[in-house]
């Protein structure tokens, strides 16, 4: 990892290695619920043996499957590896295989499974196809229609007898139907009722969501085409869409992401007419899978701040830990020991 931008960034806003270090011991006493969509990813790697003589198709020999828990499931992993005392997963699965899978998987998470049943739809699973290190084809198994008005009733009924006990509540949103907007608004306001921080993250890939409808959080972080798409505005550079974004939905704290070019950190105040902003680029530009790496930063960063980081000390460890998780294949939790020897690295 090349620690000189990290360093100039720690230097600007006067951060310390010992400040993290306490920010690690603060954040072994939180308590979090993660909401969203569980995905499973598959990868299937092989051996390009060439094209078809029959149609213009890649042909590839597999020779190796591996199975991860993604989605919502990755963010609740990587959000106890690094530390949370107690995380909760709330989501909906189908009635299948790959359920099946991911009830059996999650304990290895160390994460306390609320899953509910839909038989409508399947549980999402994705599948990538891959040779030489480069994917060539992604199946995704998936519905998109919202769940039931029952069902969220459920998992509102759910969710709310937990509230008392947790200190940060994530939307983990992959816009598959699970958080509809009417739950979105009921979870968000028995939240803010009693002071739990949140933090949203809603996907655009390809499927469409909307990031702006997730108000009032203390951290937004979507990526640049997920603001785009959700105000409708190719245009603008990215400050001026960092302040449009902010002036619709209101977070305390937004963040674009950036991909191999790092994140757009913007901190607006409380009138939302003066703010600062700061860029830290990419920590790791030889990224072997960049699958994970929204979900790492979300998890750092979220547990950093409820932690008593302020956002440029909460940023900094979630690119240090996106920079750890995009170094190998798969995503699988990071842990906190690896998080805390890249601190120790980019001080050093």
């Amino acid at each position: 990892m090349d620690f000189a931008e990290a360093r100039g960034f720690a230097n600007r806003h006067k951060i310390a290695a010992d400040d993290l270090y306490e920010l690690f011991d603060a954040m072994k006493s939180l308590r979090v619920l993660v909401i969203g969509e569980v995905i499973v990813d598959e990868y299937v790697q092989g051996t390009a043996v060439g094209l078809s003589q029959e149609d213009p198709t890649i042909v590839i020999t597999p020779n190796r499957k591996d199975t991860f828990l993604g989605g919502a499931a990755i963010t609740a992993g990587h959000i106890k590896a690094l530390g949370a005392e107690h995380v909760v997963l709330a989501s909906v699965l189908g009635e299948d295989q790959t359920a099946n899978y991911t009830r059996s998987q999650i304990a290895n998470y160390q994460v306390e499974p609320l899953f509910f049943s839909d038989q409508s739809r399947p549980t999402p699973l994705k599948t990538r196809y891959r040779a030489s290190n480069k994917t060539l084809l992604r199946v995704n198994q998936v519905r998109q229609h919202k769940i039931s008005q029952e069902l969220q009733a459920q998992i509102y009924q759910a969710i709310e007898s937990q509230l008392n006990q947790i200190d940060l509540l994530v939307f983990s949103d992959f816009n598959y139907g699970l958080l509809p907007q009417p739950l979105v608004e009921k979870i968000a306001a028995a939240c803010h009722l009693r002071g739990i921080r949140l933090v949203a993250d809603s996907q655009t890939s390809s499927q469409v969501g909307d990031i702006a409808r997730y108000c009032n959080m203390d951290l937004l972080t979507p990526t640049e085409r997920e603001v785009r798409v959700s105000l409708n505005n190719p245009d603008d550079g990215l400050v001026i869409l960092a302040q449009k974004l902010t002036e619709v939905s209101q977070p305390k704290n937004l963040v674009i992401t950036l991909a191999e070019e790092g994140i757009l950190i913007h901190k607006p105040n409380h009138t939302f007419d003066d703010w600062e902003n700061d860029r830290l680029p990419a920590l790791n530009t030889n990224a072997v899978d960049p699958a994970g790496a929204g979900d790492c930063f979300l998890a750092a960063s979220s547990l950093a701040l409820v932690a008593g980081a302020n956002i440029w000390q909460a940023c900094y460890l979630g690119s240090l830990a996106a920079a750890c998780q995009v170094a190998s294949l798969g995503n699988t939790p990071l842990s906190c020991q690896l998080l805390e020897q890249a601190v120790k690295d980019s001080f050093s």
